[in-house]
């Protein structure tokens, strides 16, 4: 019988690579759905949503945007299934295309004036298809990473591909705070507006080129091979005593039955940080420009400066959290923004650029101490055989309950109160659920990704060696003449 050679530990330059390509993808995919809610702040609440109330036809602008988001889990439970089953390479190839098809044809989209209820219909139609494949993207992206690098240093590494998302951003806020720049409103409405979704394309085709050059998880490979061992070793087992295989349920089956708790703690961590991800960098367009009747400029540049210093600080939070756990990390953003949340918003009022600037750069900074080792503490949550659906289900069954009603919420309670302080409470609770859940949680820092189980913080301490080994070192010190 042949046996197969364990595969070497990956180099630094290998997984720079493989670094490098779940961050440019990730950055692209998270570019159309940005843009998106970037839009329905900006124009699509006039061109796809008229009404005589801007606050009204904001409100159903951002309806569609949560759409996206509810089509996440079943985004999340079909590539989980299949990026455990067949791996994650060819899943997160799939879900850039999709992604960037769907948003190419928002840019050719008529609008409401041209082709009337229709319009709506359509762009929520592809909405949907944007949210089902960023539900498959997050899980593969940060796997593929986690799954790479080594266990001390996983927090580092795996915050990169979350950097993508403020990177993402960035780059949604900044060509939409160009075309505002260089263009009249009445142009940027008639058409400039179409440009970032058609950009997409030209984007997608660099994030394929690069993401195809990634190699496939070893931790999901090696996981495999132990899988077609046990099953043949079952087949013969089968052969002798008559009985069947045992089938094992799908991957997503098999998380709830087993792992429903870990799904619960990547609720409630994400919970927080979704929502104030959303109101710092969504809602807040809303309420510079609609509440406090400020230029479009001051509020897209005060993002994009914010996004800039996320994007940087990320992989920062993700370095620091291999050194102190992932728990104390994140509690430090978490408790930072439960009382952000009321300094934010009386900031925002003084109306002055800067200061704008600074509330929204302060509150990402918190954010980014959240979302920064999220993606390795979640990884370490699950088994290899259903990480891809654990980490997928955890994170979007979050983002509906968190990150889809945040704007929506919070437009409400502004229509309603005329005011921003039910907004701070509602911030400031939902950082609330995180620090709790946080709290309750058991430190993941550490584990071993090939092994099956949470033992803890601290990896378990090498076995001893065997009488057999201790014989024959004992021999080799006798032939020396030790």
């Amino acid at each position: 019988m042949s046996v197969v050679p364990s595969s070497p530990p990956p180099r630094r330059t290998k997984i720079g690579r493989i670094v490098a390509a779940s961050l440019v993808g990730t950055t692209i995919e998270w570019y159309d759905f940005f843009l998106y809610g970037s839009a329905a702040a900006l124009v699509f609440n006039t061109l796809f949503f008229p009404s005589s109330d801007p606050l009204v036809g904001t409100l159903l602008a951002f309806l569609t945007y949560a759409v996206g988001f509810a089509a996440r889990p079943l985004g999340g439970i079909v590539f989980g299934h299949y990026g455990d089953k067949i791996g994650r390479k060819k899943l997160l190839v799939f879900s850039l295309l999709l992604m960037g098809g769907a948003t190419f044809a928002m840019g050719l989209l008529p609008t409401h004036a041209t082709i009337g209820v229709g319009a709506p219909i359509l762009l929520t139609v592809l909405r949907l298809v944007q949210g089902f494949a960023l539900g498959g993207e997050w899980g593969g992206a940060i796997l593929i990473v986690s799954e790479h690098g080594g266990d001390k240093r996983r927090g580092f590494w795996a915050s990169w591909p979350q950097a993508g998302a403020p990177g993402g951003n960035l780059l949604a806020t900044g060509v939409l705070a160009l075309l505002a720049a260089v263009q009249s409103d009445e142009a940027f409405l008639a058409w400039g507006w179409r440009i970032p979704f058609l950009l997409s394309g030209l984007l997608v085709v660099i994030g394929l080129w690069i993401r195809i050059s990634v190699e496939e998880s070893p931790v999901f490979l090696e996981a495999q091979r132990k899988a077609a061992d046990e099953a043949a070793r079952a087949d013969g087992g089968a052969g002798a005593s008559g009985a069947p295989a045992v089938k094992e349920a799908a991957p997503v089956v098999q998380v709830f039955r087993k792992s429903w708790r870990e799904v619960l703690v990547a609720i409630g961590t994400r919970f927080g940080e979704n929502v104030s991800y959303y109101i710092l960098t969504a809602f807040v367009l809303v309420y510079v420009t609609v509440h406090l009747e400020l230029p479009k400029s001051d509020a897209l540049n005060a993002v994009l400066i914010g996004s800039a210093v996320h994007f940087v600080t990320i992989p920062m939070w993700g370095a620091l959290s291999d050194r102190l756990g992932r728990r104390p990390v994140t509690q430090i953003g978490a408790i930072g923004m439960v009382g952000w949340a009321f300094a934010f918003f009386a900031l925002l009022d003084t109306e002055s650029f800067p200061v704008i600037t600074l509330a929204v750069t302060v509150g990402l900074l918190f954010h980014g101490a959240m979302y920064g080792p999220q993606a390795a503490f979640i990884s370490e949550m699950f088994d290899t055989k259903v990480r891809y659906s654990g980490a997928s289900m955890g994170s979007q069954l979050a983002s509906i309950i968190g990150g889809a009603l945040a704007p929506l919420i919070a437009v409400e309670l502004l229509k309603d109160y005329d005011s921003s302080l039910p907004v701070s409470v509602y911030l400031s609770a939902a950082a609330l659920v995180t620090v709790v859940t946080v709290w309750v949680a058991k430190e993941t820092r550490g584990r071993d990704l090939t092994k099956d189980g949470l033992v803890g913080s601290v990896p378990a301490p090498a076995a001893p060696p065997a009488p057999a080994d201790r014989t024959e070192k004992a021999k080799d010190s006798a032939r020396l003449g030790r």
